[in-house]
């Protein structure tokens, strides 16, 4: 998308503005290369997954190792170098994978840019060593028991040198299988902060109690806190998290869903290839032969291919905001992150439509088979109906439309958060 508005680069520079962001260098097909063993293997167990309802730990262990947790540090610090839209596409392929898996990184990516954005510093420099060194993050900040940003319970307290964090949270995806847990607590004067504390410190308890019908694998049940310290090198003022972060969060999960879209397709073939006999209304008596059964993988295949676009498009309107806030000009990124908002909810409406037709439409082409627990094809519908749930994409045609008849902003303004505004 065209930007809404241009400066020259140099017109609000920030003097000696100096992030850990840089150009990508990576090659995607390196990259993929590099993923294709572990992203296969994964794929080979993930019904055996999804029938005992066991957690990935050892992949996801396999994926750290390999770099994934890093992918978008750059070479110079040495990461793998990957741009944002890199990322997400790699992303999908793992998803297809393992849509739990993708989901799990979903955080520690989110934490890994935060850094990435912020200014050069002893502190940060220890995050990208952990990062380097292998730690994840997981964690969730979302209040348990209905509360919301307004009414935030939990606390990071500051306690002489350092700070206490209590309370309780939920949808704490990622965090059994994390190292540092990311958590947002209202501080002593009433803003909100963000505290990173040890996943094994006194006072950490997770319970796997996540009820959801899809992403069963991805540790999205409770968080409780009390009084877990927290260095100050690891409280971060909420209005100092990078600015597009509720975008990634919500491309994050549009990757996963693509992943499901390719998942369908993928295992929908297989089937139809399987099917030894078809019904009497059917154009030819083999199912792999009928007309009308190829047209279902052909529409499903078109799903596949407008979410693959729109996620393309989206990561590149992100990396064009990162590009812009690594140059310091601060108009250029406020402009920027109008055009990925749009970018975002554009995107978010395309594939959430594409992943909820495809993993329906796909069981058009299957027979009654097609619903053998065997093959847990449920699974995709499940889980991208539960991903699909996690941003209320029913607003998003109004705020687009919104924007562009009557120029109303549509972004959230999280700076508001914890002092009664509203975000996504």
């Amino acid at each position: 998308m065209t930007e809404t508005t241009t400066h020259p680069a140099s017109a609000h520079e920030v003097e000696g503005w100096t992030t850990y962001l840089r150009e990508p260098t990576a090659d995607y097909d390196q990259l993929v290369e590099r993923f294709a063993p572990a992203f296969e293997r994964i794929a080979a167990s993930n019904v055996a997954r999804e029938h005992d309802r066991s957690f990935g730990y050892d992949e996801v262990a396999e994926l750290v190792r390999e770099g994934l947790g890093r992918i978008r540090i750059p070479v110079e610090f040495d990461g793998l170098g990957a741009s944002l839209e890199q990322t997400f596409l790699l992303l999908s392929r793992l998803a297809a994978a393992d849509a739990n898996i993708a989901h799990v990184f979903r955080n520690h990516l989110a934490f890994v840019e935060d850094r990435l954005n912020a200014p050069q510093s002893a502190g940060n420099d220890r995050w990208i060593e952990r990062f380097l060194a292998g730690d994840f993050v997981g964690g969730g900040w979302t209040e348990a028991n209905n509360g919301t940003y307004a009414t935030i319970a939990t606390t990071v307290r500051r306690d002489d040198e350092r700070y206490l964090v209590s309370g309780a949270k939920f949808y704490a995806t990622g965090s059994l299988f994390a190292d540092w847990l990311d958590v947002i607590g209202k501080s002593d004067d009433g803003g909100l902060l963000t505290a990173l504390v040890r996943r094994d410190d006194p006072g950490v308890e997770l319970v796997d109690d996540w009820t959801g019908f899809g992403q069963q694998t991805t540790a999205s049940g409770s968080a409780r806190y009390v009084d877990v310290p927290a260095e100050p090198d690891n409280v971060f003022d909420i209005t100092e998290r990078f600015v597009y972060q509720g975008h990634f969060y919500q491309v994050a999960i549009l990757a996963v869903l693509t992943g499901i879209i390719h998942a369908s397709l993928r295992d929908g073939i297989e089937a139809l290839r399987a099917r030894k006999r078809n019904y009497p209304q059917g154009l030819d008596p083999v199912p792999a032969n009928d007309p009308q059964l190829l047209a279902v993988i052909g529409g499903v295949s078109a799903r596949a291919y407008a979410a693959d676009a729109a996620l393309r498009e989206v990561g590149r309107a992100l990396d064009r905001i990162a590009e812009a806030h690594a140059s310091g000009d601060l108009d250029l990124r406020r402009a920027r992150v109008t055009d990925a908002q749009l970018a975002t909810d554009q995107a978010q409406l395309t594939i959430i439509d594409a992943a909820l037709a495809a993993t329906t439409e796909i069981f058009d082409a299957l027979g009654a088979s097609g619903v053998s627990t065997d093959k847990a094809l449920d699974r995709h519908w499940r889980n991208a109906r539960t991903l699909a749930s996690h941003n209320p994409r029913v607003y998003k045609a109004r705020i687009v439309g919104n924007w562009l008849v009557n120029g109303v902003d549509p972004v959230p303004d999280f700076s508001a958060f914890g002092r009664g505004g509203q975000g996504n």
